[in-house]
């Protein structure tokens, strides 16, 4: 069976999914926005699934509220666009430091400030890994395609169940209000989504940060649990205690076992896949909602007997553990986004000594296939 879905309603279907799965409520508190309101309209009339939607007077409120939410044991949810998102960072970073989990969608539109709302790019990819003060990893998915929208949604719930953290989900404009045949899935075929709750042989030896010796991931204490009443907040806890601390080398610590945490996550997502030539002469790399474009771009070119390969990325942080294997194949890379070079900049930070060449547009509009094939195709001959 298929339906026509647009990327916000099949988002909103995988944040239900993947609160089904989960056995919990689903929480959003939101904001409405230009380009992603409609996630809200719609969660808004599924009440009979244990959905739960507050239209807050502001972003921070959308956030701060979902926060809460997280910490009373929901799957909690904010929805926006880039100018929500610098509101909300200040809540988004009290969910690192809680160590709560936390789905931040973020629509993208043009910007900065007002910018171009009903327009897409992915100029928020930066905002979204290092928008924040202090040392705050966080999980970065983005989707693909509309229908890709719900895989995306719902991993993203499941990462941050799994590992107690705020995950950002990126969609965009074109992928969001844009629409395509969705096969209805088969929710059996899904994985499990299995949150790290505290065990009754916790009680009198538990602290609020101590954690799953292989996953680095801390337990989850759902208020109301009989013989686990704690308080996190968001100054630096002791990572013994659970207590406040200043002291140095247990802020270093702490550093680190967040980064660590979310580095981790690595280990349970799929490997980066290659589409084409195994011996191309040149490697495309996108991410996000422009891989449509792309795909027939490269397509196109292998048609002609050119050698041509795309690596399209949907997990942006932690990047698959086979990234840097992959890119260090290819003697040519272009890295295409429509932002100035911000994904091909964390690419050259992450693996170093790549040679990335760009292909950049900012327009607020989709690329063009045959702008993508004659830029491609002139790398190609230099």
């Amino acid at each position: 069976l298929y339906t026509d879905i647009n990327g916000n309603k099949a988002t909103s279907y995988g944040l239900i999914a993947a609160a089904e799965k989960a056995g919990l409520e689903l929480y959003l508190g939101s904001y409405p926005i230009t380009p992603a309101t409609d996630i809200l309209h719609e969660l808004a009339k599924h009440k009979s699934l244990g959905v739960k939607t507050v239209q807050c007077e502001d972003e921070i409120t959308g956030c701060a509220s979902a926060v809460g939410a997280a910490f009373a044991g929901d799957l909690a949810v904010t929805t926006t666009s880039g100018p929500g998102v610098c509101l909300k960072s200040e809540a988004m970073n009290l969910a690192v430091i809680a160590e709560l989990p936390l789905v931040v969608v973020n629509v993208q539109r043009g910007g900065p400030s007002t910018g171009m709302p009903t327009k897409s790019e992915q100029t928020d990819l930066l905002q979204a890994l290092y928008g924040r003060n202090g040392e705050s990893p966080m999980p970065v998915i983005a989707a693909t395609s509309p229908t890709n929208c719900f895989d995306a949604a719902y991993m993203a719930a499941k990462i941050a169940l799994e590992h107690m953290t705020p995950v950002v989900l990126l969609t965009d404009a074109f992928i969001a209000n844009g629409s395509a045949a969705w096969k209805l899935p088969n929710m059996d075929e899904y994985p499990a989504i299995n949150p790290p709750y505290v065990t009754p042989d916790m009680i009198g030896t538990w602290t609020p940060f101590q954690r799953n010796e292989k996953t680095g991931v801390r337990y989850w204490a759902v208020p109301g649990t009989e013989g686990f009443m704690h308080r996190i907040g968001g100054l630096e806890k002791s990572s013994e205690t659970g207590v406040i601390s200043t002291e140095p080398e247990n802020h270093q610590k702490m550093t680190l076992l967040r980064q660590a945490k979310v580095d981790k996550i690595a280990d349970s997502i799929p490997e980066q896949e290659v589409q084409g030539d195994a011996d191309a002469d040149l490697l495309v790399v996108g991410w996000g909602g422009t891989y449509g474009h792309l795909y027939s771009a490269v397509e196109h070119m292998r048609k002609n007997g050119k050698k041509v390969a795309l690596a399209h990325f949907q997990y942006i942080n932690p990047l698959p553990k086979n990234t840097a294997e992959i890119l260090k194949k290819y003697k040519k890379i272009v890295v295409a986004e429509q932002n100035l070079g911000q994904f091909a900049g964390y690419l050259r930070m992450k693996v170093p000594g790549l040679n990335i060449s760009q292909f950049n547009q900012v327009k607020g509009q989709p690329f063009v296939t045959r702008e993508l094939v004659e830029a491609f195709t002139k790398l190609l001959e230099e």
